[in-house]
Formats: C-alpha cells, structure tokens, sequence
C-alpha cells in the first residue's frame, strides 16, 4: 500500500490512486471552510478587546489563523475544514502531524500566502503533482491524502 522510497512510507499515487483523487478540489474548499471559521473566531474576540482590535484587525487575523492551524493540524492532522471534507495530513513517514510539522507546515502556508507568485506556483503545483502537493508539502515531504475508512 505504501511506496518506501527515499524514506517516504506515503501511499503510491499509481497503485492506490484512490488517496489522492479530489484531494486538491477539497483542500480549496477546507481553505474556504477554515477561513470562514477563522474569521467568525476573529469577530468574536474583537469585543473582548474593547474593540481596539479594529486598529489591528489584519494583524489578529493572521495571529488567529495560525493558531488555529497550528492547534488543529497537531492535534488531529487536519483542520476542521479538511475533517468536513474528510481528508488529512501525513508526513513523509507516513504518520499523522505532530506538533513541529504542524507548525512548520502553518509556516509555510502563512508566507506563501502572503506572496501571491509562491500562493500561485503552490496552487500549480497542487494541481501537477502526482500526490496533489502544495510546495510546503514538497520542502517538508508531507501529503493530504483522503482519509482512509
């Protein structure tokens, strides 16, 4: 089931194609799902600052969004957005994310969001890739499969 090659213990995209089919239609769409609920925690705190965080919204935004990656990806290898549409991450061992990859995984995607040719060339190469990965999955050896029954 697993390809062992170069350390990777990830399910092979030519035998078990079945992990990666739709996976990045659904990434687009836990992204849409994450930034929705990341915003809707971001109004919310809002009033518990006596609403200066108007001042810096752009700024708590960020900070809650990576937080809240951070948090759901290390505890249960997805964000909620990606458990709606029933996919994970798995590292280049195979396993699920622990704390450190998804930290450096949330850093990744924060500075390539914040550049618009990095967003495009990780969008493309979601798209090419026989796993489906975005170009911080490349640097770390990570995947988002869907999640196996």
């Amino acid at each position: 089931m697993y390809a062992n090659s170069e350390d990777h213990f990830l399910p092979d995209p030519e035998r078990h194609a079945e992990f990666y089919e739709g996976v990045t239609m659904k990434r687009g769409f836990a992204w849409v799902v994450d930034v929705i609920l990341t915003a809707i925690i971001t109004a919310m705190i809002v009033p518990f600052t006596a609403f200066t965080a108007l001042f810096f919204l752009p700024l708590l935004y960020l900070c809650v969004s990576f937080a809240y990656r951070v948090l759901t990806l290390a505890s249960a290898s997805a964000t909620p957005g990606m458990r709606l549409m029933n996919i994970t991450f798995l590292t280049r061992n195979g396993e699920k994310f622990d704390f450190a990859h998804a930290f450096l995984h949330t850093l990744g995607y924060t500075l390539s969001i914040g550049t618009l040719l990095v967003q495009v060339l990780s969008v493309f190469l979601m798209a090419t890739s026989s796993r489906g990965q975005g170009l911080s999955d490349h640097v770390l050896g990570t995947v988002a499969i869907n999640r196996p029954r």
